[in-house]
């Protein structure tokens, strides 16, 4: 299919490539957008809380759930042996995540029994009167826990090699070794866990559940449950946000209410409240990079060896293509012509950690640009300048293989920083930086210009499919369902956006409906920021075939060769003739033309062999970069990002007002993953950075004081995309390594820019100010 498929002919409301606005932008400012919690309540409905351990790592010896069960409003107690078919819970298939913990527990916090009451603060309540005897055994809260224990590692690790490593790394001219790490990252999604389980007859049960994943929460609640997945249907209209979150964290909740329903025989509703679902659900996997950088006098790179150590929490979850991903990216957007990374995806006694926006990628990419730090202070030289020697590409056409020997056929990173590098006036205002800071003994400036080359696609194969299911109605109104979820990035209206534009209708024409699995099966999760590819392909092919329907039945009917029948704005040309598109809908279906088609969509060219480390695991690539500007006070720490200017490539947009509506938030998520947001455990394994106060994401006011964000419109992607567009989900939170880079120029400054600050992130104002405490003794 090329790009011609495509019709880009103008209409009155809704075609693809138009800045319409979110379909429920107006209900989000207006509070009237339904989310779980708004769905009236059948009447019986029960509420549900948990009781989790206070130990990181120990025994259960006995336990007492006696004041539980007597306590006010409690109608029944859940344990690890109420579960109907089996207590786990673990995405990857390996049985190493319980729904509830039976004989010992691996974190602190992890869920051991569930108390159903008549509302939920007396579920609440409930739950905190157990009396619990344990053994401690012996725990672990971080990577050099894990590893000063011999800590098993949670799944199997991951290697790509290429040339010899070794042997250059020993021969090249220069050489350095560091080491650098890397936090976590809370989703804080405004709306927290949900799931409301109504039950039916039979063995039948419908869940609403705030999740990315609806497939999977089918194949969880259904397992727990003992039961075939055609008995459970999962509904989503939208949630309050996930950025990865609900891809697996949601499964605790859904599979928990449906079996106290199925049980009881009434409605469930499941809400923990902000505390419980930071203490139980994943996060983003922090990282620990140990490199071994070898280069030239000029600052190309000969060879590079890099380790990615993960905490990946007590199960595997998503941590195996979390770690994979993260060494997709170890390159950046440099060409290694010599390289060995590997995986240390290791067991801790925390929370499993979880797929969040980038899924491992901005990890990777924040120690190879690190690497590009080092070597630039190393030789006295602006890190741009080496980061444009070393893309692919560059000095040599041969220079274009990844680490896992894939070919990088459509890179474009050269043009964007070219042209960002131009359009933000780098170079001048790098100098006067550099001239201000030698005159300001307390506030110093940095700016720093960083890529992004963001591989798309699954890197799991199978996930790479899609479903929708399209029907038109006799009124010409257009029902739409796919398999795709809403958590306010607008997939729904880019989807719309293309049925309406394949029948050259208004979009107001085509019906958004809940994401469900009783209409689309076998989904994906909607993550990758694969959405709009995978759920874009596949209503289109649904469209088209209602559509080549419509075609031959308007030849039939009116006699008239394929050649003659147009699709304009509402309305067709069928000859000479002009009809409506509900009339001529109506007399379709007077004609016995069927009017519905489930489509698919199944991603070409990818293929991977993890054992060997070689493959084409992504179908294109996004590109982007970002230029940041910030002020640090060297007396607190304190910092401003005064300016930030972003040009980002995605492709043929298909909706501009809401791809630049993602490249801001994510920026900003990204900003707070690498200056405010630290998450905390104590000594006996506590995470202490569980709620609002004294956990800190960004703020309105901390975005840049001025923000510039400008799409790459020249870009079209070279594969046959939906509309030849490119995602945008994560690709753009990577540019906010641009300000992690632009603090450390300013701490660097300190030293006179002899000495890499070799900050760690999150880049707090507490280890800001450790850093130029510590320059300043160098310089």
């Amino acid at each position: 299919m090329d790009k011609s498929t495509f019709t880009t002919k103008p209409i009155i409301n809704g075609p693809m490539h138009a800045p319409l606005r979110h379909d429920s932008a107006h209900k989000h400012v207006t509070g009237t957008a339904d989310y779980i919690d708004d769905i009236p309540e059948p009447i019986g409905t029960l509420h549900m809380g948990l009781g989790l351990s206070d130990r990181a790592h120990a025994e259960i010896v006995s336990i007492d759930l006696s004041a539980v069960e007597t306590a006010p409003g409690v109608v029944c107690v859940l344990t690890g042996e109420d579960i109907p078919g089996f207590n786990d819970v673990a995405s990857t298939g390996r049985h190493d995540e319980p729904l509830l913990a039976t004989k010992d527990v691996q974190f602190h916090g992890q869920p051991i029994f569930a108390v159903v009451a008549e509302t939920r603060d007396q579920a609440r309540r409930a739950a905190r009167l157990a009396r619990i005897e344990y053994r401690d055994l012996p725990h672990w809260t971080d990577i050099d826990g894990a590893r000063d224990n011999g800590a098993p590692l949670v799944v199997e690790p991951m290697v790509l090699k290429r040339g010899e490593p070794q042997t250059e790394i020993e021969k090249a001219p220069l050489r350095i070794q560091g080491s650098m790490s890397i936090g976590g990252q809370e989703h804080f999604y405004l709306e927290g866990q949900i799931a409301l389980a109504i039950p039916g007859e039979d063995e039948d049960i419908i869940v609403w559940s705030s999740t990315q994943h609806p497939s999977e929460v089918q194949h969880m609640v259904a397992h727990v449950l003992g039961i075939a997945n055609n008995a459970v249907e999962v509904r989503t209209r939208r949630m309050g946000g996930g950025f990865g979150g609900k891809e697996t964290q949601g499964n605790h909740f859904a599979a928990l209410a449906a079996v106290a329903a199925k049980k009881l025989k009434r409605a469930v509703k499941f809400r923990p409240d902000r505390d419980e679902d930071m203490t139980v659900t994943g996060k983003r996997h922090d990282f620990r990079v140990d490199y071994d950088v070898a280069f030239d006098e000029d600052g190309r790179i000969h060879a590079v060896d890099a380790t990615y150590a993960a905490r990946c929490g007590f199960s595997a979850d998503l941590s195996g293509p979390v770690t994979d991903r993260a060494l997709f990216h170890a390159d950046s957007s440099y060409f290694y012509p010599h390289v060995h990374l590997t995986s240390q995806p290791l067991k801790t006694h925390t929370v499993s950690n979880t797929a969040f926006r980038g899924f491992g990628g901005p990890q990777g990419v924040l120690g190879a640009e690190r690497m590009i730090e080092e070597i630039a202070y190393a030789l006295g030289k602006d890190p741009l300048e080496i980061r444009k020697l070393n893309f692919y590409g560059q000095q040599g056409s041969d220079r274009t293989a990844t680490p896992y020997h894939q070919e990088v056929e459509d890179n474009v990173i050269a043009r964007i920083v070219e042209e960002l590098e131009s359009s933000c006036d780098y170079q001048a205002r790098r100098q006067a930086i550099i001239d201000f800071n030698a005159n300001s003994p307390v506030i110093r400036k940095g700016i720093a210009l960083t890529p992004v080359k963001f591989g798309i696609s699954f890197t799991m194969t199978a996930y790479n499919q899609a479903g929708a299911l399209v029907h038109i109605y006799q009124d010409g109104s257009i029902h739409l369902n796919h398999g795709g979820t809403e958590m306010g990035q607008g997939l729904y209206t880019k989807v719309a956006q293309v049925v309406a534009d394949t029948f050259q209708v208004d979009i107001d024409r085509v019906k958004i409906t809940a994401t469900t699995t009783g209409k689309v099966p076998n989904t994906s999760a909607t993550a990758a920021s694969s959405g709009s590819d995978l759920n874009g392909m596949a209503a289109y092919d649904a469209a088209r075939q209602i559509k080549e329907r419509l075609i031959d039945f308007a030849c039939r009917q009116w006699e008239v060769d394929r050649s003659e029948v147009e699709f304009l704005p509402n309305r067709l040309r069928i000859g000479g003739e002009i009809v409506p598109f509900d009339t001529f809908v109506r007399a379709a279906y007077y004609g016995r033309v069927h009017l519905s088609a489930a489509g698919f969509y199944k991603t070409p060219k990818i293929h991977w062999d993890r054992e060997a480390g070689r493959g084409r695991p992504f179908y294109y690539f996004s590109y982007g970069a970002a230029c940041s500007e910030v002020s640090i006070d060297t007396l607190t720490g304190e910092y401003l990002v005064d300016r930030t200017d972003i040009l980002h490539d995605v492709g043929r947009s298909l909706n501009p007002a809401l791809d630049i509506g993602q490249i801001e938030g994510g920026f900003v998520q990204g900003m707070g993953w690498l200056t405010t947001e630290e998450l905390w455990w104590d000594a006996k394994g506590r995470l202490r950075t569980h709620a609002p106060s004294t956990y800190k994401i960004p703020l309105a006011s901390d975005r840049p004081k001025e923000f510039n964000v400008k799409l790459a419109e020249w870009s079209e992607n070279a594969e046959p995309t939906i509309g030849r567009s490119k995602a945008v989900g994560e690709p753009p939170f990577v540019l906010a390594i641009s300000v992690f880079e632009a603090i450390s120029m300013a701490v660097a400054s300190v030293a006179d820019y002899t000495v890499c600050p070799r900050l760690d992130a999150p880049a707090t104002p507490e280890r800001v100010l450790m850093a130029v405490e510590r320059l300043k003794q160098m310089g």
